[in-house]
């Protein structure tokens, strides 16, 4: 440990050279680095970082406000976009609930922390992409990244002869445990599909893409991630969708049908979780699956059931203001029914937090919260799906079609999860936005 701040000074100079003269580089180089980022609290007291990532997105985010002050630094066309409004009306409702939060530090500190990914990674990271060779840069970058993040997990894992419950954690320090990295192998796999159709290549590149595609699949089948394995299925739907050109209001039927079903089953769901307090380890994809698709069956998906519970009650609370972005792990316990416990129930928040980006956004930014950030995601699915269809070159259709459905894998796992509070998804998920807003550009730009 010693030897880390001697490392650290001639990193930290270079970081500052290229920051200052190369500042395209370093944002490129940030999709490399974040599926590899290692996270610092294991080895301090409590003081979560991802180096090298966050500090210097945080970096990157002081240089650019201060750039912009002194020089136009922002694309003049990123207010107009939808996905920038929407996030915008989103951001807006996590700074009045800061200030209305029960815990104000925590929930400042969120969005200071949401502020260094979106001013590099959409503000600027908009402009570099206009170049559209810094896209497929990017793309690879984060795709071998991930490539190197399971041939060490899938190794590491290989010593405890690929156990179901060493699964969990074979991945640390890289990824905090096995949801958040089976999330992000997912949302690779449509990356490194694309990549291979992706222009005409040589035999040597065909064959190594493809055996990146079989490392990928092997990194997800072990990481016994379900949410994840279901999340490829849902991309394939909507690959489907697109494909055939569904009309949207099918899609709303559908999704209004299946919302209901829940609601109406909610009663027999809540029953069920004092009926089955097991936790459930299995190594078979099959009944994996099936308990992935099955809320009743084990503690794990009984656990999220919990942490529901305790965000709907929380929303019923303070329905208008939540309790303040980033509070939840400080502020579910007390709403933990006993009847509804688990033998994975903790009262301290190390078990995850709400279990989904959407129930989160309730419980703690209120109604608001939830629909101004239902309305980003909207936003994103409908430039996307809309620039596809706008797209002539084929090229660029493939790489836009392949974020739409890396973004699917992502929001789908996001009803079982929450991990955009994280450079891990933070990164790939607003670069993604990016890249949409600077290829409508460069389309709209040249039909002028």
């Amino acid at each position: 440990m010693d030897m880390v701040p001697l490392l650290a000074f001639p990193i930290g100079l270079i970081a500052i050279y290229f920051a200052l003269f190369h500042a395209e580089y370093l944002l490129i180089s940030l999709f490399f680095f974040t599926p590899i980022s290692v996270n610092i609290e294991e080895w301090t007291d409590g003081f979560g970082l991802f180096i090298p990532t966050e500090p210097l997105l945080f970096g990157l985010m002081i240089l650019l406000v201060w750039r912009s002050i002194l020089t136009k630094t922002f694309p003049s066309y990123l207010l107009k976009n939808l996905i920038v409004i929407s996030l915008i009306s989103y951001l807006s409702v996590v700074f009045l609930t800061s200030v209305l939060s029960v815990r104000p530090l925590v929930s400042f500190k969120f969005l200071l922390a949401k502020l260094w990914f979106i001013i590099p990674i959409i503000g600027f990271g908009t402009k570099v992409f206009e170049n559209k060779k810094n896209i497929k840069t990017a793309l690879w970058l984060f795709s071998i990244g991930i490539i190197i993040s399971i041939i060490y997990t899938v190794t590491h894992h290989a010593m405890y002869r690929f156990g179901e419950k060493e699964s969990h954690w074979v991945m640390s320090p890289i990824f905090k445990d096995h949801t958040i990295y089976g999330a992000m192998v997912a949302f690779t796999l449509p990356i490194l599909v694309a990549l291979y159709f992706y222009r005409k290549h040589s035999l040597l590149l065909s064959m190594i893409i493809l055996l990146l595609v079989g490392i990928n699949l092997t990194g997800l089948y072990f990481s016994y991630t379900r949410a994840a394995w279901l999340s490829i299925f849902a991309a394939l739907v909507v690959w489907g969708l697109i494909h055939f050109r569904i009309k949207f209001s099918y899609l709303l039927a559908i999704a209004l049908i299946g919302i209901g079903a829940v609601l109406f089953n909610w009663n027999d769901i809540s029953y069920a979780m004092s009926k089955n307090k097991k936790e459930h380890t299995t190594e078979d994809f099959g009944e994996r699956l099936q308990s992935a698709t099955n809320v009743t069956t084990d503690a794990s998906n009984l656990e999220r059931i919990n942490r529901w519970s305790c965000a709907i009650q929380m929303f019923e609370e303070k329905p208008w203001t939540g309790f303040g972005p980033g509070t939840y792990a400080f502020e579910y316990a007390p709403f933990q029914r006993p009847e509804n416990l688990t033998i994975i129930s903790t009262n301290f928040g190390d078990g995850g937090n709400a279990h989904s980006e959407y129930l989160s956004a309730l419980s703690e930014t209120g109604i608001f919260g939830l629909l101004t950030f239902i309305f980003f995601v909207s936003m994103i699915f409908y430039k996307g799906i809309t620039l596809y269809y706008q797209l002539e070159e084929k090229d660029s259709k493939i790489l836009v079609l392949a974020l739409i459905l890396s973004l699917t894998t992502y929001f789908v796992h996001a009803f079982l999860n929450n991990y955009l509070d994280t450079d891990k998804a933070a990164v790939p998920v607003f670069g993604a936005c990016a890249m949409f807003i600077a290829l409508e550009h460069m389309e709209v730009r040249s039909k002028k």
